[in-house]
């Protein structure tokens, strides 16, 4: 049998196996369409699954060199596992989320410096998901510059990729699968054409090429981003030369006033608990504004909000508090869905507004899940005006060089408290996991001197970011 026609018949038992599907559908890059494809079906067919790794290997790859595959997470692992098989070549695997014991790894199996990985994927739409493996393997030293297909669904990704420096070969475009599917009778000459005036009125939007955030100045980011109090944020740190957030954890308001008289000029930013405050009044949100005016920082309020809508637009703009009158920018929970965020954005006599989007905590045992920072994310995406960054542990939380990862739980030392609250140092935050801005309380609130130890934390923070953005980690 040819490969033409051992590629019909894959087309023919795709359709067969109810892989490929017609109706109305909504793609995870968000497009409507009037066909779907859901390989992931063919776990249960060893039959099709045999056929699609002896066509991608026969028709795709026997002229490449490279030492790996790696599919991409879920469904393309068994088909990246055949092919390994078939070729006799390396497979490497890349997990949605590093474990949180043993290695930690994000990419598993065992690969040396500058080898080459070819990627494996089931469908490809806008190459979003072919990017995000793409930038982990580049990052751990290996050479991506192939990506084989099964279906190409001609909507952009192929550009999309050849953009980012990876060249796209499939098995099939939709163009030829429906073409198939309609010669043989599957589908009606009709729905045929429905399909065809679908993918000539329908393109998928540009991915942002491959860009990693750690690596680009504040000053470019600044730039790059589209909420108003980010723009301000980096714009102070990189005027002042400083990432330090000094958490006030206080209950007096003269003392924290007293506080920021010293250190406010080692600071981007300030965080305020506002509730905790036994002596709140006017006067000392008076007092605090003036302070961020003299020395040029933002006030952040950490009230995480975490209710319905309407009531948090009243916590926001209400009560005693006002919390909008007076801060920068607030914390927020993605837990009420959301509805949070519509609330706070329709709060339009408010100025420029701020929200760090809780994704990750740094307390032990907390429990937020990978899916839930996933989804927090992606709700945040929706919101693009109003969301400043997240509140996060790690680098890959997000891409977005325009928002600002704001990590807490800093120490000179690495420790934890009675509370479980775990404290690493600014190496391993800026360095490691990818912090923009990092808070600190304890570490200066607590200290004999804190005018002097603020001015180390600012320069040993300051330090480990122009490190970061030079390249040069060791």
């Amino acid at each position: 049998m040819d490969y033409n026609k051992q590629l019909e018949n894959l087309a023919l038992n795709l359709f067969k196996i109810d892989a490929v599907k017609f109706g109305e559908f909504t793609t995870k890059s968000g497009i409507k369409t009037p066909v779907y494809f859901d390989l992931r079906v063919i776990v249960s067919y060893p039959v099709v699954m045999e056929l699609i790794s002896h066509l991608l290997f026969e028709l795709l790859l026997k002229t490449s060199e490279y030492d790996h595959f790696c599919g991409v997470p879920y469904t393309a692992l068994p088909i990246a596992t055949l092919l390994s098989v078939e070729a006799k070549k390396s497979m490497l695997m890349r997990r949605k989320e590093a474990k949180s014991y043993g290695t930690k790894k994000v990419i598993e199996g065992h690969y040396k410096l500058n080898q080459k990985c070819i990627i494996v994927e089931d469908v490809v739409t806008s190459g979003s998901s072919v990017l995000e493996t793409v930038k982990d393997l580049r990052s751990e030293g290996l050479i991506v510059e192939e990506a084989v297909i099964i279906l190409d669904r001609e909507q952009g990704g192929k550009q999309n990729l050849e953009a980012n420096n990876i060249s796209m070969r499939s098995l099939f475009t939709m163009s030829k699968l429906i073409e198939i599917l309609v010669k043989n009778n599957c589908i009606t000459e009709q729905v045929g054409k429905e399909v065809e005036t679908y993918l000539n009125n329908i393109h998928t939007p540009a991915v942002v090429p491959l860009v990693n955030r750690l690596n680009i100045p504040f000053e470019k980011r600044m730039e790059l981003s589209t909420n108003s109090i980010a723009k301000k944020l980096f714009n102070i740190m990189a005027t002042k030369k400083t990432n330090l957030c000094l958490s006030v954890d206080m209950t007096s308001s003269t003392k924290i006033i007293d506080l920021l008289e010293k250190v406010g000029e080692h600071i981007c930013l300030v965080k305020t608990h506002i509730d905790i405050i036994e002596d709140f009044s006017d006067n000392f949100i008076m007092q605090l504004k003036q302070l961020a005016t003299k020395f040029n920082f933002l006030i952040l309020e950490d009230r995480k909000f975490a209710d319905i809508g309407n009531t948090v637009s009243l916590q926001y703009t209400k009560g005693i508090y006002k919390i909008s009158e007076w801060a920068d920018c607030v914390t927020v929970h993605s837990l009420p869905g959301e509805g949070i965020l519509k609330a706070l954005n329709s709060c339009t006599n408010t100025g420029s507004k701020g929200v760090f989007f809780l994704a990750e905590m740094s307390s032990e045992g907390n429990l937020i899940t990978h899916q839930y920072t996933e989804a927090t994310v992606k709700m945040a995406a929706k919101y693009p005006d109003l969301i400043t960054g997240f509140v996060c542990q790690k680098k890959e939380t997000f891409n977005n060089p325009g928002l600002i990862q704001l990590t807490p739980g800093v120490q000179l030392d690495s420790s934890k408290d009675d509370f479980g609250q775990v404290y690493n140092t600014p190496e391993k935050v800026v360095l490691e996991n990818g912090a923009d801005v990092v808070v600190v309380g304890r570490g200066i609130v607590a200290s004999k001197n804190p005018e002097a130890q603020a001015g180390i934390y600012k320069n040993t923070l300051w330090k480990c970011y122009m490190k970061r953005v030079s390249g040069k980690i060791e």
